[in-house]
């Protein structure tokens, strides 16, 4: 899976659009190979990026859960823990 789409279910506050909208483009970009498409494919390319939010927005919608909500902040601090341990270690 793509390192830069993240886990938008089960937050408070909620997903924005923006944030939907941001996965769904880093999912089509992943599985088309394209960055940037061709004016050729633009059309489709968005599209899909828009089939693709609108469809994650209907997951978040129907997904239920007994388990509280997470921290947006607790999870960043947390990645950006992960990160730091990961590149301070590289050579």
């Amino acid at each position: 899976m793509c390192r830069n789409i993240h886990t938008l279910y089960n937050f408070e506050p909620e997903a924005t659009r923006d944030e939907v909208e941001a996965a769904a483009l880093q999912y089509v970009r992943k599985i088309s190979g394209f960055t940037k498409p061709s004016q050729a494919n633009a059309a489709a390319f968005e599209r899909a990026v828009h089939e693709v939010a609108h469809a994650t927005e209907h997951l978040l919608e129907a997904l239920v859960t007994n388990a509280p909500p997470k921290d947006r902040e607790v999870v960043a601090a947390k990645a950006r823990e992960r990160a730091a341990k990961r590149y301070a270690t590289a050579s």
